[in-house]
């Protein structure tokens, strides 16, 4: 079902497409999909066809809209993203739209051949040599987002301190076997972030890019598309090309405990603005993350 267009965004949006495209008139508005923003396809009346977004309400206190500006630009460089048009200083963006798009699901993302383009965009990203100064420091993060759950009263899980002590022991353990470089990461690549359009590829939104561990996106992507064994070991192997090994898988893993540790807090950190689906969702990523250090305590 598509989402109802905010009334409140429609002066936003007019504001926008006539500060960047010379136009505040369209033939068409459509609400596209996004957890936290409000972001909709424009059309004007030339039949040029944009994508517009609004930042959606509390994000000031979970992205810094000037490190997500960097690490866009670098992905539009790289041939990643779409064409930027505007990137302003609140989070409100304009790009071109991309024809033919094709907005990726779980089940697409498991074709060979997109995991092959899925590994192909990773390498590229964490390949391209360059530091975005942006960081992305998954445990200040955590305990950043720990913060405004407690400032805003969130009801906390009853293991809570259990989970987060094992979360650390895989931490500590994977450290001292892995010498992982920081390289630029998409760090949130959920597959409504992949979409496909004339032939190609994309990975659109960079709210949560910064340097990171690489095996991070991978760890990222299998959890969101739902990736087995056997898509798991594809994924590694076209990425890393060559067959891993032992350590590498558990690399993986370690990334997909700590992926769901953090996004689960991030949704905890959501649930004053977003309410009970956010809390079902931060419900669902703990299961998952307790499931994850349980396949790791047994290899």
């Amino acid at each position: 079902m598509a989402k109802e267009i905010e009334k409140n965004d429609v002066p936003k949006i007019k504001a926008l497409t006539e500060k960047v495209l010379g136009t505040g008139s369209f033939r068409e508005l459509s609400r596209m999909g996004g957890l936290t923003n409000h972001t909709y396809k424009v059309t004007t009346e030339d039949g040029g066809e944009y994508v517009v977004r609004i930042p959606g309400e509390g994000t000031e206190e979970l992205i810094v809209r000037s490190d997500e500006k960097k690490s866009t630009r670098l992905a539009c460089r790289l041939g990643v993203d779409a064409e930027l048009l505007y990137f302003g200083g609140d989070g409100s963006k304009v790009t071109r739209y991309i024809k033919n798009a094709v907005t990726m699901s779980a089940d697409a993302l498991k074709s060979a051949d997109r995991i092959r383009k899925i590994a192909d965009i990773f390498k590229t990203i964490h390949s391209c040599g360059e530091d975005t100064g942006v960081p992305f420091e998954v445990f200040e993060m955590a305990a950043g987002y720990e913060k405004i759950i407690k400032d805003k009263g969130v009801p906390m899980f009853a293991d809570y301190d259990a989970i987060k002590s094992a979360v650390m022991a895989v931490k500590a353990e994977t450290d001292a076997a892995v010498n992982a470089l920081k390289v630029p990461c998409h760090n949130d690549p959920l597959c409504e972030n992949w979409v496909e359009g004339d032939g190609r590829m994309y990975l659109i939104d960079w709210e949560y890019a910064g340097m990171n561990d690489g095996m991070w996106d991978l760890g990222d992507v299998s959890i969101e598309a739902g990736f087995g064994k056997e898509e798991d070991a594809l994924l590694l192997r076209c990425y890393l090309g060559r067959e891993p090994n032992v350590t590498e898988e558990k690399h993986l893993l370690a990334s997909k405990i700590y992926v769901d540790y953090l996004w689960t807090l991030w949704a905890k950190a959501r649930v004053p603005y977003d309410g009970q689906p956010m809390e079902d969702w931060a419900v669902e990523r703990y299961t998952r993350l307790k499931g994850f250090l349980e396949q790791y305590g047994n290899i």
